[in-house]
């Protein structure tokens, strides 16, 4: 099983998930709430990391967030996009 205890580091624009050996993911973002870019290694996808980025930064900004284009394949099915 892999480790997920993580800590959680913020800079301006900027959440990213890091464990003592690497990043597990990160979300770049503006204040207007576009999603830039965002990002989890493929080593620790499919445990719900994209998601939980998207609801810290929806909650750090209080407002609705919206996808830059162009959206990847995953980024379309994450914000439920077809």
């Amino acid at each position: 099983m892999l480790n997920l205890n993580y800590d959680i580091i913020e800079t301006d624009g900027v959440i990213t998930f890091k464990n003592q050996n690497t990043t597990l993911g990160f979300i770049r973002y503006d204040n207007s709430g576009e999603i830039e870019y965002i990002f989890v290694n493929p080593i620790f996808r499919k445990k719900g990391l994209a998601k939980k980025l998207l609801k810290i930064t929806k909650q750090k900004l209080g407002k609705s967030l919206i996808p830059q284009e162009p959206i990847s394949p995953l980024g379309r099915k994450l914000f439920h996009l077809n």
